[in-house]
């Protein structure tokens, strides 16, 4: 493997990584190795595919997360332990597998995300405890699990740290189907905040906080396919905002993801287009529906992310190529599609992430 900082200086072998290039993993479905990761450069697309881990992950990969330092890639399971963490480098890839946490969660983990500091994991599982969080050191792994929150939403299909790490939502088939949490990193969950004053969709599967933090958004089914509210973390759940004037043709699977900035927000979903992505106001709520990519994705989109830079938007899909992306510019929305890589993730994709 090899590194490329900046201008043009490469280190080893056949990765090269230059300021414009960030790595995209894809979580996949009944088909060893379960995650398939490559390099990737805006302007010119996928890189080579870096080497499986060691250690493949048990079985079908429902969540992707990397942590903020970037030197760990952890991925939610269908099967135990559920939670997997391993180390990470965009210069050579995967490295060991961290040792399982103590206490595992209690069945599949389809959510999973690190606090923006990157000393808490948190894991969202359809068995109890459905929320579940641990201690995380890049250098020894996961700590001991904090104690469970108080209240429980059933079922639960995704999690998501705010951007200052000091809420922490989750989704699942139980009303109120979105519950919020403070956090703190020492002593673990606090007392849950207030329901929203309007009901969630009922059948949620995923949760975004915006980048600054002040809204809080809920994808799934069934229509409008969405809930969105103002939010504080000194108050909680504020309005409902209006639903898009022009909805997703059908249910939103996975993450729900802004970019960067926070002024798009993108769903994957059943149907065409399979990936629908708005402008987006902390104060109007949902703007104008972007106008469908080029070039569409081959299937149903199950999950979605943007690049750290903002200037990629990725989905997951359920056939062949199982992957697909595309430039993205908030003030024009789609670009021209990338060409697929040139190893295919090897089944149908569940999950995807970018990191840094």
């Amino acid at each position: 493997m090899a590194i490329q900082i900046g201008g043009g200086i490469t280190i080893g072998g056949n990765i090269t990584i230059t300021n414009n290039t960030t790595v995209l993993a894809v979580g996949n479905a009944l088909t060893s190795p379960f995650i398939t990761v490559y390099p990737f450069e805006s302007g010119s697309g996928f890189g080579t595919k870096y080497d499986n881990p060691g250690t493949t992950p048990p079985s079908a990969t429902y969540a992707i997360a990397f942590n903020p330092q970037g030197d760990t890639i952890a991925l939610g399971s269908l099967s135990s332990p559920y939670i997997s963490a391993y180390a990470w480098s965009a210069a050579s890839g995967f490295g060991s597998k961290y040792s399982n946490p103590g206490t595992l969660p209690g069945g599949i983990v389809s959510g999973i995300a690190f606090n923006p500091a990157g000393t808490a994991v948190a894991a969202s599982s359809q068995s109890s405890p459905t929320l579940i969080a641990y201690p995380w050191n890049s250098a020894t792994g996961f700590g001991t699990k904090y104690t469970n929150p108080g209240s429980s939403t059933g079922l639960s299909t995704g999690v998501a740290f705010n951007s200052t790490g000091a809420s922490v939502a989750v989704v699942g088939n139980s009303s109120p189907y979105v519950m919020v949490f403070p956090f703190d990193a020492v002593t673990g969950f606090g007392t849950k905040y207030s329901n929203p004053g309007t009901t969630a969709i009922a059948g949620p599967n995923g949760v975004v906080f915006s980048p600054a933090g002040n809204a809080i958004v809920v994808g799934g089914n069934p229509s409008p396919y969405m809930s969105a509210y103002a939010w504080s973390d000194s108050t909680g759940f504020g309005s409902k905002y209006a639903d898009p004037a022009v909805l997703p043709p059908n249910l939103v699977r996975g993450t729900v993801a802004f970019n960067p900035a926070g002024n798009a927000i993108a769903f994957a979903h059943s149907t065409t287009p399979y990936i629908s992505v708005y402008a987006w106001s902390s104060s109007t709520g949902f703007g104008t529906r972007y106008t469908d990519p080029g070039t569409l994705a081959s299937s149903n989109g199950y999950a979605v992310a943007f690049s750290p830079s903002g200037d990629t938007i990725a989905i997951a899909t359920s056939s062949s190529p199982y992957v697909a992306a595309w430039a993205f510019d908030s003030s024009s929305g789609f670009g021209s599609k990338y060409n697929n890589p040139s190893t295919l993730p090897p089944n149908q994709g569940y999950s995807i992430a970018f990191g840094d």
